[in-house]
């Protein structure tokens, strides 16, 4: 049986639907050149980050880590480092605990290597969306304003 040729134009599995629907159960081979090729995705780098932290390993579905100067972080999370630096008391209990990166933001890394602390929000009655959440290595230290939804790597050089 000849297959027209605007079949072709179909692409590998458009051609093996059709040949396996005309031709019922035959053979049809596809070669690997036919098959479509995978396409590699790159998050965007923003120029104006430079710096020698971890690198930011992100997948095609998630946002890059951004950064954020330590000069513009709201007083309210210069307390929250100045706390995480002192080890405590923190003010709420979660403080402190494991974040395990559901979100899949921040670079992959074995559970407990993350820890999470509330940034207070002025006005909000509960514990607000502001939150810092730490990595193991020196000044790793992360700030979300929305509840994980993105996150800027502080950056104490500006």
């Amino acid at each position: 049986m000849r297959i027209p040729p605007r079949i072709t134009r179909i692409g590998a599995l458009g051609a093996l639907a059709s040949a396996l629907f005309l031709a019922g159960p035959t053979a049809v081979a596809v070669t690997p050149a036919a098959a479509p090729a995978a396409v590699a995705y790159t998050a965007p780098v923003h120029a104006a980050s430079v710096h020698t932290a971890p690198v930011h390993a992100t997948s095609a579905h998630t946002a890059a880590v951004g950064d954020i100067c330590y000069s513009k972080l709201p007083g309210e999370a210069h307390e929250t480092l100045d706390l995480i630096e002192k080890g405590g008391p923190y003010p709420y209990p979660q403080d402190g605990t494991v974040f395990d990166n559901r979100e899949g933001i921040l670079p992959q890394q074995d559970s407990g290597y993350y820890h999470e602390y509330t940034v207070e929000t002025p006005g909000s009655p509960d514990r607000g969306a502001r939150r810092i959440v730490t990595g193991e290595q020196t000044d790793e230290d992360y700030y979300t304003a929305d509840h994980y939804e993105s996150f800027d790597l502080v950056d104490r050089g500006c």
